[in-house]
């Protein structure tokens, strides 16, 4: 192992799961709490989508290869929380990617704000790996007609792998070209303090299928030249229900 020793790792993985656990605890003592207030019931969704390539910031996750996903997600008011899970290949025992997020999302003077937390685990990791981490989100978005242009920062104390202390920074832009189609991109920046520092960026075309159905091709690249952050474009198949 590089900077931390297996004791070291331990306390980090069970860290993350710490939070994960306190962070869905507290969102659904927030959503009890707000749907008792509001007099309302929470507002569930559930996502499902098969993709050719699971790329996270410019990386494949799955080595290039096709995969399923699918997710949760729970609103009452500004508050929500949600899981996502998707297969992942980093040539290991791993088997899955599992995320636990929740947080607040308020609008005020034409922006929308977004905070909060995420949980990264993975299912199957060996021993040593230290891929579990944790994030937290700020975000901001605002739209200009069917323009919408968006900033978001993410830290994180124990990043993914011999990385601890990283800084996630990216700009997006969207068009709404029709109700049913979509254009948008992003460029992005990951500090690491052990890897190199690197960018990615993205652009694709989102079509609705059908109310529930879409398809979303784009292109992503990166600075980094290896087989797993080339250029390469990704065709999602998602539904949502």
């Amino acid at each position: 192992m590089s900077r931390r020793d297996r004791k070291n790792n331990q306390i980090s993985r069970g860290y993350v799961m710490r939070v994960a656990l306190a962070c869905v605890s507290l969102l659904a003592l927030s959503l009890g709490a707000g749907a008792a207030q509001a007099q309302v019931q929470p507002e569930v969704a559930f996502n499902a989508a098969v993709t050719s390539d699971y790329v996270f910031r410019g990386f494949s996750q799955t080595d290039a290869s096709p995969t399923v996903q699918g997710g949760v997600d729970a609103t009452v008011g500004p508050f929500y929380a949600g899981a996502w899970a998707s297969q992942v290949d980093f040539g290991d025992d791993t088997d899955a990617e599992l995320d636990i997020y929740g947080g607040v999302a308020v609008s005020g003077g034409g922006f929308d704000f977004n905070v909060g937390v995420i949980a990264y685990h993975y299912i199957g990791a060996p021993n040593g790996a230290d891929y579990d981490n944790v994030e937290f989100k700020a975000a901001v978005s605002r739209g200009f007609g069917p323009v919408t242009a968006g900033a978001a920062i993410y830290y994180s104390p124990d990043f993914f792998g011999p990385d601890e202390q990283t800084t996630y920074v990216e700009g997006s832009l969207g068009y709404a070209l029709r109700d049913n189609i979509s254009l948008s991109g992003a460029y992005g920046k990951q500090y690491l303090d052990v890897g190199d520092d690197y960018a990615t960026w993205n652009a694709g075309v989102k079509f609705g299928v059908t109310e529930k159905i879409s398809l979303d091709l784009r292109y992503w690249d990166t600075d980094v030249d290896s087989d797993l952050s080339d250029s390469r474009l990704v065709a999602t198949l998602g539904l949502g229900f």
